[in-house]
């Protein structure tokens, strides 16, 4: 007994290891406890992620089959589905959608290049943050819807008034991510490429642009949203084909319905391409998946 107490009252303590050998820990000593993540089960995550849309979808059909919300408003999802197969059976209703896609998908590759250039341009030289950076700023302020007009005058009522608009509201999002994750790379690990002689366009592509890629692709995420966003002003101008056409006409002629399928498939490309980039960022950053709290 006094043995005992003499050892634990002793400023350190033995404990004895699994091989036999003594160690001795200092007192109040408390080992970190380092949780795992247990990841879900596929089966579980697809059903968390679709909860939300079937609340909604189940919320759509009770009010629309209880009269709490009446057809001249907002069209239950039995008429929204026999619209589709109309839309789909007696107009190109997938040529339109292409036709949408296409123009959002040109004018995110114009203004996302730009912006990722810039970006780079701002994030690794002082010169050229010093030149660019405030007047970006101060043109990312200026709402695009409100340069409409203004493209109208340029460039025309075709396509090209439609995708500079689309290019325009994607640059700022990919500009200032870029710019943020170049920043952001470890000053040590440039000047070390350097020293092995990595200049110019080697460093950026070998170096930089690896370690900025999840800013690069946060930014790419923004810009691919924002870019839904812009089509639907966008197809305003003058627009005889997309999804945008049919919603005026359908404007025009007060059909609730059709308004709700463009409704829809402009979510349904939203959600689209999210997807898209989710999978590019599994492609080129698989690590990632391993830092998620679960």
């Amino acid at each position: 007994m006094t043995d005992l107490a003499h050892r634990a009252g002793s400023p350190a303590v033995a404990t004895r290891a699994s091989s036999g050998t003594v160690a001795t820990e200092p007192p109040g000593l408390v080992r970190p406890v380092v949780k795992q993540p247990v990841p879900r089960r596929r089966p579980v995550t697809l059903a968390l992620r679709v909860l939300v849309p079937i609340g909604i979808f189940g919320l759509w059909w009770l009010l629309t089959a209880t009269g709490a919300i009446g057809p001249t408003t907002l069209s239950s999802p039995s008429v929204t589905w026999s619209t589709v197969i109309t839309l789909f059976a007696h107009q190109d209703l997938l040529g339109d959608i292409g036709i949408s896609l296409a123009r959002a998908a040109v004018g995110l590759a114009i203004g996302g290049s730009i912006g990722l250039l810039l970006g780079i341009a701002t994030g690794l030289w002082r010169l050229g943050e010093e030149l660019l950076d405030s007047s970006l700023q101060m043109l990312r302020m200026v709402p695009f819807p409100a340069v409409i007009f203004l493209f109208i005058v340029w460039f025309g009522i075709g396509e090209t008034a439609k995708v500079a608009l689309i290019a325009l509201a994607t640059l700022f999002p990919m500009y200032l991510n870029t710019a943020n994750g170049v920043r952001n790379v470890d000053r040590k690990v440039v000047e070390a490429a350097r020293s092995f002689g990595l200049r110019g366009r080697r460093l950026v592509r070998q170096v930089v642009i690896p370690l900025a890629m999840p800013s690069i692709l946060t930014g790419l995420r923004f810009s691919t949203g924002i870019s839904i966003i812009a089509l639907v002003f966008a197809e305003t101008i003058n627009a005889n084909q997309g999804i945008g056409a049919l919603a005026s006409q359908a404007s025009a002629l007060q059909n609730t319905p059709v308004l709700v399928v463009c409704i829809i498939v402009y979510a349904l490309l939203g959600i689209f391409a999210d997807l898209l980039v989710r999978a590019l960022e599994r492609a080129t950053m698989p690590w990632r998946r391993h830092l998620a709290v679960r």
